[in-house]
């Protein structure tokens, strides 16, 4: 992520003018940078490749109490009693509410904010790299904050979630931390098979998708990239560095060019790849995961889950599951509100900015996750 301030003429009088010894000019130059760059901020956190922007987005008024209509939401047919999963403060534990279809359902919002500043002199001699480094510190911020609070919720709905006594996670049981394409084949038969209407039979329009995205770490993509060169059968399982197995058999030439000319592998199977340094063995994300899947029902496949293993993720992006609401701010008709900050004198010879964005998420319907452990 990298913001940048062009050194036109109008920019650089601008940010000279943040410097002026008159408050009133210093001030309202500040305000009108704030005006600017605010739109930017919340453009560039918004397109950012990210877990927080799988959820779909749904803007209210900043001054509104938002709501869902659940029964909008869900087959008219469908259980008596759906579960919802939200959080009602950022970075919470996503808490399970039993709701009935036919209810309006309050959305539970919360504040992320950040703040940062510079000093007075970089402004007055016209340093635009300082000033763009500083609001991309402050869109970093946010898109951090946004992350554990999206992290916590997906890691924590996937490690209940069941469907028709089928859970949604399952170990693949090779060991070695290895990630095959028999692993891919079967997450996509699990989405399919917790996706039923509400007949219990296919969905209106054939079978349904299942998955649209995968959120893997880096040591499952090298697996990927293995397919180029090492057996993709699954009887002997992996062969060994350097062997071929007794039974391997290598992938289609075709199969294995793809993946050796696509080494970044943005798609695969026709399922986008979403790489993330915060899963793999005892990291950031895989650490949520196992500290939800504790806490949950002992008979869900998600207590297999050990320390040193990983976690695959899968996501279908076709259901409107995954929510975002987001409030809207009514001067600048934008997400993220981004204000001088005016508790700096000029004696203190700083010039700050504070950002805002309130927004709350949640989870639907969790039929739209599901998860493969990859066991140490």
């Amino acid at each position: 992520m990298k913001i940048t301030l062009k050194r036109t003429p109008e920019q650089i009088e601008l940010v000279k003018a943040m410097a002026s010894r008159n408050r009133t000019v210093a001030y309202e130059a500040q305000v009108a940078l704030a005006e600017f760059i605010g739109p930017v901020l919340a453009e560039v956190i918004n397109q950012a490749p990210t877990l927080s922007n799988l959820f779909t987005t749904l803007q209210f008024n900043a001054d509104d109490n938002p709501s869902i209509p659940l029964d909008l939401y869900y087959d008219i047919n469908d259980e008596d009693y759906i579960k919802v999963y939200s959080q009602s403060h950022a970075g919470g534990l996503p808490t399970n509410q039993v709701l009935p279809t036919a209810s309006e359902m309050k959305i539970a919002t919360y504040g992320l904010d950040t703040a940062v500043s510079f000093d007075r002199r970089y402004a007055a001699k016209s340093r635009m790299d300082v000033v763009s480094k500083t609001f991309t510190r402050a869109a970093q911020e946010i898109l951090a904050k946004q992350e554990t609070t999206s992290a916590s919720l997906v890691m924590g709905s996937l490690a209940e979630a069941t469907t028709n006594s089928t859970d949604h996670v399952f170990e693949n049981g090779h060991g070695g931390l290895n990630f095959v394409l028999d692993d891919i084949n079967k997450l996509m038969t699990r989405a399919k098979r917790i996706q039923a209407s509400f007949l219990g039979g296919s969905p209106a329009g054939g079978t349904a998708k299942g998955i649209t995205d995968l959120i893997v770490s880096p040591e499952v993509v090298e697996k990927l990239r293995a397919m180029a060169y090492n057996p993709i059968n699954t009887s002997n399982g992996p062969a060994a560095s350097g062997g071929t197995g007794a039974d391997g058999i290598a992938a289609p030439d075709e199969l294995r060019m793809s993946v050796y000319s696509n080494a970044g592998l943005p798609e695969f199977y026709g399922i986008s790849i979403m790489e993330i340094l915060e899963l793999g063995a005892g990291k950031r994300f895989t650490n949520v995961f196992d500290t939800a899947q504790t806490s949950g029902d002992a008979s869900t496949g998600a207590q297999l889950f050990t320390t040193n293993d990983d976690l695959v993720i899968g996501i279908d992006r076709s259901r409107e599951s995954l929510i975002r609401a987001v409030a809207i701010d009514e001067d600048s008709g934008g997400e993220f509100n981004l204000i001088a900050d005016d508790q700096y004198s000029i004696r203190q010879q700083k010039i700050g900015y504070f950002g805002s964005l309130e927004e709350g998420r949640m989870v639907l319907d969790n039929r739209a996750l599901v998860g493969c452990i990859v066991s140490a």
